[in-house]
C-alpha cells in the first residue's frame, strides 16, 4: 500500500541493526531514532557504513554470503514498518531518456496505474515549477543540464509524496551554486516530512539538518546529536553555523584518523 505525505511523518526506530560485508560488521546492535517531520544528516568517514544504514532502513540491505543483515528491526513510531512510506533520491538518479521531464516525474503513476494519467502530468508540472523547471517539462532529459536533471528527480521524489523520504548524497555531483540552490529548494519543499540525508559536506548538513549525527568507529557508531541553530535552510554566513562547520571538520577528521 502507497502511504502518502498527508499523513503523519513518524519517527523512525533502528534496534539491534547487525549489517555485515563477508565477515567485516559495519554496525553491531545499532540503535538510533530519526524524529519525524525532521530532517537528519548522517556524515563520517567514506566505507563507515552511511549508506548501508540508509538502504537497511529501506529495507534493501543485502543478505547473502557476501553480506548480511542480521537482526534487528526497522519501524516507523507508530509501530508499524515503513515499507510502502519511504521516497529514495541517490547522487545521480537514473532518468528514462525517451520520456519527457514530466513524463519521468509521472512514471511512478503510470506504472502503478493509481490515478488518471492525465492528473499525474498535472501534478507532476506543478512540481516541475516549484524545482524552476517551468517550461522545460516536455524536454528530455538529453536537453537538460546535470542539475536541471537533479530538478527533475527532486520532483519526482516528491511526486511521490511519501512521508519518509531517504536521500543518499543527492547534490554531491553538482557545481557549488547549483548545490546551493537545489539545498534551499529541498529543504522548502520536504518540511513535516521524515528526512535522512547522507552526506559528505559538513556545510549542507548545518544548512538543512534538523539534526546531524557523524558516524564513525567499526563497528560504526552514531555520535551525539548535533542541533544547528535555527530553522533550515541557514545563511552560508551564519557565524554559528561556520562555528559548527569548524568542528564538525574536526570530529571527521579525527573519525578518518581512526578509522
Amino acid at each position: 500500500m502507497v502511504v502518502r505525505a498527508n499523513a503523519p511523518s513518524p519517527d523512525i526506530l533502528i534496534r539491534s541493526a547487525r549489517l555485515s560485508y563477508g565477515g567485516d560488521v559495519l554496525f553491531d546492535q545499532l540503535d538510533a531514532r530519526f524524529a519525524g517531520a525532521r530532517c537528519t544528516c548522517l556524515l563520517g568517514p567514506s566505507g563507515v557504513g552511511k549508506s548501508s544504514l540508509l538502504r537497511l532502513i529501506a529495507g534493501l540491505a543485502p543478505r547473502g554470503p557476501k553480506g548480511d543483515y542480521i537482526g534487528g528491526e526497522v519501524t516507523g513510531s507508530d509501530g508499524q514498518p515503513i515499507a510502502g512510506r519511504i521516497a529514495w533520491m541517490g547522487q545521480t538518479e537514473p532518468l528514462m531518456p525517451w520520456l519527457s521531464a514530466r513524463g519521468n516525474v509521472a512514471v511512478g503513476a503510470r506504472l502503478r496505474g493509481d490515478e488518471p494519467y492525465a492528473e499525474a502530468l498535472r501534478r507532476a508540472d506543478a512540481l516541475l515549477a516549484a524545482v524552476g523547471l517551468k517550461g522545460r517539462e516536455r524536454d528530455r532529459p538529453a536537453a537538460l543540464s546535470g542539475g536541471m536533471r537533479q530538478r527533475v528527480a527532486l520532483a519526482r521524489t516528491l511526486f511521490e509524496a511519501r512521508p519518509i523520504v531517504l536521500m543518499d548524497e543527492p547534490f554531491s555531483a553538482l557545481d557549488a551554486i547549483t548545490r546551493l540552490v537545489l539545498q534551499e529548494e529541498a529543504s522548502r519543499l520536504l518540511a513535516r516530512r521524515t528526512v535522512v540525508l547522507v552526506t559528505h559536506d559538513p556545510l549542507e548538513a548545518l544548512r538543512i539538518g534538523h539534526v546531524v549525527h557523524v558516524m564513525a568507529g567499526r563497528p560504526a557508531t552514531l555520535g551525539p546529536a548535533i542541533i544547528p541553530p535555527g530553522d533550515p535552510p541557514r545563511a552560508l554566513d551564519d557565524p554559528q553555523v561556520l562555528a559548527l562547520q569548524g568542528e564538525l571538520l574536526r570530529s571527521l577528521t579525527q573519525a578518518r584518523e581512526a578509522a
